[in-house]
């Protein structure tokens, strides 16, 4: 009764778009004919610098955009348009990546030093800061299921944080550019080491050490690894590197499935 009859009527009308919409992007089943009809259906020219780094919001109705141009972009995904624009000026914004909260992000820095910022969207300001990395941050990923989240940096390290505290939970040094990422679960997390070892950790006893490790093949002596994710059914690790390959890694055996390039 708070509405006027045409206030809900179109409240109404997007609600059930929104589910319909919802739907059709269930069923849709991802072929190669599908991928081809692909176009590009609009376009947004909110930044004046490089784009460095995208995310969905959990419930995938908003995206967030960081940029060189010191914002920080989010977009309702639902509605095609831009939201707000929050600014980063002092610090720089490089990576960033949704919480579980639809108004908080963390995101890290290209100016002044390396921390890593936890921001309110709501007001524009910061809840907590983590320090401890030295060097550029190449890795951030929040938990699927929890407040635990990931880092790792060319100071040769990969760090486990929780949102609750400005302390680092766990640390782990390496010999080169670090690679890392949760499982869907969210309850194991995989390492990247050296561009030639998989280590997979139960966040339940990462400190005891890794419960399984895969040698992978180098195909290349320059090859180093920038990227890595886990399939959806967590059955399936892919490897990015800086070469245009890309390694498709059995989750459980370690075996290599497929080289793309």
């Amino acid at each position: 009764n708070d509405f006027p009859w045409s206030a809900k009527s179109k409240i109404t009308k997007r609600r059930i778009y929104n589910t319909h919409y919802l739907v059709k992007m269930q069923t849709m089943k991802m072929t190669d004919e599908v991928f081809r009809s692909f176009k590009v259906a609009k376009v947004f020219r909110e930044n004046t610098d490089q784009i460095n780094c995208l995310d969905f919001s959990p419930n995938g109705e908003n995206m967030i955009a960081s940029s060189n141009d010191d914002s920080i972009v989010v977009y309702c995904c639902l509605e095609g348009r831009p939201k707000r624009t929050v600014y980063s000026k002092k610090y720089g914004c490089d990576l960033v990546q949704y919480t579980h909260a639809p108004n908080a992000i963390i995101y890290t820095s290209n100016k002044v030093d390396d921390t890593i910022r936890y921001l309110s969207l709501h007001d524009n300001k910061y809840l907590r800061y983590f320090p401890g990395h030295t060097k550029r941050v190449v890795v951030l990923m929040m938990s699927p299921i929890n407040d635990m989240f990931l880092s790792g940096s060319l100071d040769k390290t990969i760090r486990l944080w929780d949102l609750r505290s400005p302390n680092c939970q766990g640390v782990m040094h390496l010999n080169g550019r670090p690679v890392a990422s949760f499982d869907p679960e969210g309850l194991i997390f995989a390492a990247g080491i050296d561009s030639r070892q998989l280590k997979l950790y139960d966040l339940r006893s990462f400190d005891k050490g890794p419960f399984s490790t895969f040698h992978v093949r180098q195909d290349f002596a320059n090859c180093e690894w920038t990227g890595l994710k886990f399939a959806t059914d967590g059955k399936k690790i892919l490897i990015s590197t800086n070469i245009s390959q890309i390694k498709l890694i059995d989750a459980f055996q370690g075996d290599e499935i497929h080289t793309l390039s």
